[in-house]
């Protein structure tokens, strides 16, 4: 069946607008005007008539963890949370209302004690046995750097002061030199292994709820760190994907970006060839990707990895997560493969160090298997320029800011934070940025992400003239940020991402005109229509 959208505001690319698309087995066939394609229709063509309202290509979150985000949403809501006594406060209150939830443990993720209105401390163990001491409780903060548990957790584990740290992180310890809950680096996974996983079941039933929010708020492609994250048996998890695509339930493309324990098991998946998906074939709404890394920490946590340490604390040079030699070997072995890879890297020294690994895995001198940076937030100007010059990717979060711009100068100082979160310096150097939400540090939902790339101010509109404002962006770099970019990541730059002949008909028809509103009210626009592969998907 064919279908056509007409009377429409259709963006096609800077410059370029027309007024109808005309779509046939999931793809876009024609794209002009209503007086050209209107003719094309015929008894059995379902017209949509658009109203004049906007239609983009649908929005591709280039870095996310959608399993988790789907997780926040079957958890105690501490996200933002204002002290330490209100997530007492929520932890109690939800284990009232939702006993079978936590009775094997409570986890979830959200505070961040910078937003504290009273006590800016770290919660410890203390904090959190006044939720309970009868089940272990793992709270993480926002960037999921940090977590915090209570002594049932503690106990779990075995952790006394005699215990030896554990490698590439740390648990924290009181005045008596005794474990006080707070956890950094990778001993955060360890701590959190420690609470009961959702069954394969309740996972599908979240994934399908989770999509479902997805397409609500515009988003029709997405990349998704869960696999090595929120799943550890990469097999069991591949399978629970397919079930429910296989079903039909999948309702947006999922491509997988994929983080690995150790170096011996990312070798032996590939070299038996097990980094596929079953049944997988270049159209499938359900695709593997790229290897994920992590180099550093995070800003707010004071480890994300910086070349001159911080404000204050010089000495401080943040966490490096994989050491060179180890990383150099992923790179070595993707590219042996024909692998991408991204790498969550935020400090400069992080960026800087991540790039020396990638200039060794190039293909004849070039980035051709686009190898890519995650976050990228603190950068100078050599190395804006040398990001160029190795045509580095970048998927970046510019809703960071909302919450960072209050925090990078006094940790950095105002001379590097003027370079920083360089969104338009570095497109304007040709550097590949893609835009995504890593959610569920911030709500996936792309309209707040675009307005923060476009007026750099946070969601109470301030600054009034914006944050560094030479780092705005307009509206159309913004929106192909989110829909070209994030394709051209996927190697599918010529299938999505553009409302074009032969492109995938995945678009989104908008309840304002996100070209000509107030920039300030871009962070309230949503879709009243969102169609993936043809198949309307959701509908206002």
């Amino acid at each position: 069946m064919k279908t056509l959208l007409y009377n429409a505001k259709v963006y096609v690319e800077r410059d370029h607008f027309e007024e109808a698309v005309l779509i046939e087995d999931g793809l876009i066939k024609k794209v002009g005007s209503d007086r050209k394609l209107l003719p094309l229709a015929d008894a059995t063509t379902q017209k949509i008539d658009c109203e004049k309202k906007t239609l983009l290509p649908g929005m591709n979150d280039s870095h996310l963890h959608f399993m988790q985000f789907g997780e926040t949403l079957n958890q105690v809501d501490i996200d933002g949370v204002p002290s330490i006594t209100e997530m007492i406060k929520r932890g109690q209150d939800f284990m009232k209302a939702y006993p079978k939830r936590v009775a094997k443990g409570m986890h979830a993720i959200g505070w961040n004690q910078d937003l504290f209105v009273d006590n800016k401390r770290l919660p410890n163990r203390y904090d959190l046995d006044q939720i309970s001491t009868e089940i272990p409780i793992v709270l993480e903060r926002v960037c999921g750097h940090i977590v915090t548990s209570n002594s049932k957790a503690i106990e779990i584990l075995g952790l006394t002061k005699d215990s030896k740290p554990y490698q590439d992180g740390e648990f924290l310890t009181d005045e008596n030199g005794e474990p006080n809950g707070i956890f950094t680096g990778n001993a955060c996974n360890i701590v959190k292994s420690i609470i009961p996983d959702f069954t394969m079941e309740e996972r599908k039933e979240i994934l399908v709820e989770t999509m479902q929010y997805g397409v609500s708020h515009g988003l029709t492609s997405v990349q998704s760190n869960d696999v090595g994250t929120t799943f550890m048996d990469q097999e069991a998890a591949f399978k629970m994907f397919c079930d429910v695509y296989d079903k039909g339930e999948g309702l947006l493309r999922y491509r997988h970006q994929v983080c690995f324990n150790d170096l011996d098991g990312f070798r032996d998946c590939m070299a038996k060839g097990n980094y596929k998906i079953p049944g997988q074939d270049k159209d499938s709404w359900l695709q593997i990707g790229a290897l994920k890394l992590f180099k550093d920490g995070s800003l707010g946590a004071r480890t994300a990895l910086m070349t001159n340490g911080y404000v204050g604390e010089p000495d401080n040079h943040g966490l490096e997560w994989i050491k060179q030699d180890e990383m150099e070997e992923y790179c070595k072995i993707a590219r042996d493969y024909g692998l991408s890879v991204i790498t969550h890297a935020i400090g400069d020294e992080a960026i800087r160090r991540t790039i020396d690994c990638y200039e060794k895995a190039f293909i004849d001198g070039k980035n051709k298997l686009r190898l890519g940076v995650n976050h990228c937030q603190i950068t100078d100007q050599e190395l804006i320029e040398r990001m160029a010059k190795e045509d580095i990717f970048v998927y970046a979060q510019p809703i960071f800011l909302d919450y960072d711009m209050t925090i990078v100068e006094d940790l950095c100082g105002k001379e590097l934070a003027s370079t920083s979160y360089a969104w338009h310096s570095l497109k304007e150097k040709g550097v590949h940025v893609a835009y995504g939400t890593d959610c569920p540090v911030e709500d996936c939902n792309p309209f707040p992400n675009i307005y923060m790339a476009v007026t750099r101010k946070n969601r109470k509109g301030e600054p009034a003239g914006g944050f560094y404002p030479a780092e705005c962006v307009d509206v159309e770099t913004a929106i192909d940020a989110y829909t070209y970019e994030s394709a051209y990541a996927e190697f599918m730059e010529d299938k999505k991402g553009r409302i074009k002949e032969g492109f995938y008909a995945d678009m989104i028809l908008l309840d304002q005109d996100i070209f000509t509103i107030n920039p300030d009210d871009i962070k309230d626009i949503l879709p009243v229509m969102t169609m993936v592969g043809g198949k309307i998907v959701f509908e206002k």
